[in-house]
């Protein structure tokens, strides 16, 4: 059977590479707007859900699809993709030296070509301490152009590795692809003959 990456992500791309698993790609292109009373894990989970049944949806022939989504939150706040400068520089100063959580979900839905027979979802925690930064470090990770795309405004497999002092979790999951529990959902399906294994 097929299996689909819901995503655009050259970073959840390589992940899932890690898995050695023949895969294919396509754009979910879902709107990614926080209801009024989510709270950050019913948002998460939310938008990984649809990420893979949106895909799941556009196919002819049964399928599995994988969607995934990560976002970070500090003291309840959801930290965003920065929409500016002065955007970044915020939330820069207030993850400096503090401890923040990223969360990321991934869901796994079995397409039978007609609709929707199986899905599982994971949501995975992780604490990430930051070293303080000055404002000289915030504006030269900026000028580096890999905070724009990315929730809070850093990468942890890129430049931004070098603020984080401590992580206590999935360093894959930071990332964008908790690599235990992908495998884990897949396994589930393959044992049920859902999906072959190659």
């Amino acid at each position: 059977m097929r299996l689909l990456l819901a995503s655009s992500s050259p970073r959840r791309r390589e992940l899932l590479t890690l898995l050695h698993r023949p895969f294919d790609c396509e754009v979910p292109e879902i709107e990614e707007l926080r209801g009024a009373n989510e709270n950050a894990g019913d948002y998460v989970t939310r938008l990984a859900e649809e990420k893979a049944q949106t895909v799941a949806q556009r196919q002819q022939t049964p399928c599995l699809v994988i969607g995934s989504d990560t976002l970070i939150s500090f003291k309840g706040q959801v930290l965003e993709k920065p929409e500016s400068y002065e955007h970044f520089s915020q939330m820069m100063k207030q993850l400096s030296g503090q401890t923040h959580q990223v969360l990321t979900s991934v869901s796994v839905c079995h397409w039978n070509g007609h609709r929707v027979v199986a899905g599982e979802t994971a949501l995975v925690t992780t604490q990430v301490e930051f070293a303080a930064l000055s404002q000289e470090e915030i504006d030269a990770y900026w000028a580096t152009g890999e905070p724009h795309d990315k929730a809070a405004g850093y990468g942890i497999q890129g430049y931004g590795g070098k603020f984080v002092k401590r992580i206590e979790g999935s360093y894959f999951a930071v990332v964008g692809l908790p690599l235990y529990e992908t495998e884990q959902l897949l396994r589930m399906f393959e044992m049920t003959g859902e999906v072959d294994e190659r």
